[in-house]
């Protein structure tokens, strides 16, 4: 007897995504609610889960397929898991190569069959392997359930930089097998949420007239206000006093004073917005997301802290959902984290603007008349010139500086 899997609901107006990896192979125990597969939808990543206990059955779909919600993707067969998991690899050779056979990268087969139960490995992962010629299964992995992420690839190549003679040994043999030493390609299939990042961001810049200002803003006082009370505050509240904090407040205080930063435009309308949801750029495995804070101009710097470690921390782990993700009206992009000096951001749509923090470093300036170092910061908004005017976007910004550089504005509401 044999149980479907379908594609469970992914969240208001989402009808399909794409089968990211397997995370179960046919012949292997499966629990109740064990995740068996990772899909992509446009924004996130979902798990899943088995229906019932069992082991796996077949593959309906392979990896890369686009599904709709109920669609059938696997089944699970009735048995014992115990007995069933060790008797798949002995008894049935054929449909596990076949599996493999299936996989949409036949090159990284050599990297992902190294060593015993190595888990499956995402397509940007396995071009990492590729790439630096490390053992996957000698890495331990960070991501959920103990899965490969790109920065443990990473990690694991920048302390082995003398790799193992074997790895090198079958990279080298793809570029050997064309003729051309040293050369090689992988092709692989974007994911669905690189392909939507990748639409949004061109329509943004086709739909918007889209203009950047800079500034720069001194963060001597946030540092010396951040050391002061790091120890109590994160004893207090159980969470790290970060420049975000800081820079949220800045940017809902500045807003109340340029409403037409946190609005957009809809037709021939203007929609403000009497509250703030800053959506956050944060780092995932799968590419840059944006969460959502939700009434960030009404929460505490403690609050704040908590919601974007915690969206930080489940963007890492792939948990992530729509709700999360859905909203948003204005958004916060620390390039600062990567070393960025300067950059031009591009607007969230629908949203009107976009603030873009860079990295801290020592320049000199003029102070009282004298040249003196100061740690300083160069500031980014990128806005739709459609709806924000020019002496806005720079008051806006003036604003963020002016309070950055006297946090007690931001307690005053000055």
């Amino acid at each position: 007897m044999s149980t479907e899997v379908k594609v469970p609901t992914l969240g208001e107006s989402v009808t399909e995504a794409t089968v990211g990896e397997w995370l179960k192979q046919p012949g292997e125990a499966v629990a109740l609610d064990e995740p068996i597969a990772s899909l992509e939808t446009d924004k996130v990543a979902v798990e899943v889960p088995s229906p019932v206990a069992g082991v796996m059955g077949q593959q309906v779909v392979a990896a890369g397929d686009t599904v709709a919600v109920g669609a059938v993707i696997a089944t699970i067969e009735a048995g014992s898991g115990k007995a069933a998991a060790p008797a798949a690899p002995a008894s049935a050779p054929a449909p596990a190569a076949k599996a493999e056979a299936a996989a949409p990268a036949p090159a990284a087969t050599a990297s992902e069959d190294t060593g015993d139960g190595v888990t499956t490995l995402s397509p940007a992962v396995r071009r990492l392997v590729l790439e630096h010629g490390v053992d996957p299964s000698k890495i331990k992995g960070s991501g959920k359930d103990g899965r490969l992420t790109k920065e443990d690839v990473l990690a694991a190549a920048n302390n082995a930089p003398e790799a193992p003679a074997a790895a090198p040994t079958a990279a080298a043999a793809a570029p050997a097998a064309s003729g051309v030493p040293g050369r090689r390609e992988e092709r692989v299939k974007m994911t669905r949420m690189r392909q939507t990042i990748a639409k949004r961001l061109k329509s943004a810049q086709e739909t918007a007239a889209m203009l950047t200002t800079f500034n720069d803003v001194d963060m001597s006082a946030v540092m010396a206000t951040r050391d002061k009370y790091r120890e109590s505050f994160e004893k207090k509240h159980g969470v790290r006093l970060g420049f975000m904090s800081f820079f949220t407040k800045a940017v809902a205080l500045a807003a109340h004073d340029i409403p037409s930063v946190n609005a957009r435009i809809d037709g021939d309308e203007i929609v403000y917005f009497d509250y703030l949801d800053v959506s956050v750029a944060v780092s995932a495995p799968n590419g840059l997301v944006v969460p959502v804070v939700r009434n960030a101009d009404s929460l505490s710097f403690a609050e704040i802290e908590k919601a974007i470690a915690d969206l930080g921390k489940r963007a890492k782990e792939g948990t992530l959902t729509m709700d999360d993700m859905t909203g948003g009206t204005f958004t916060i992009s620390n390039g600062g984290v990567f070393g960025g000096l300067m950059s031009t951001p591009i607007i969230n749509p629908p949203q009107s603007a976009v603030l873009g923090l860079h990295r801290i470093e020592e320049r000199p300036v003029v102070r009282d008349g004298q040249i003196v170092a100061r740690p300083m910061m160069y500031l980014a908004l990128s806005y739709d010139h459609r709806l924000i005017d020019g002496r806005e976007a720079v008051t806006f910004l003036k604003t963020i500086k002016e309070a950055i550089e006297d946090p007690t504005r931001l307690l005053i509401d000055l």
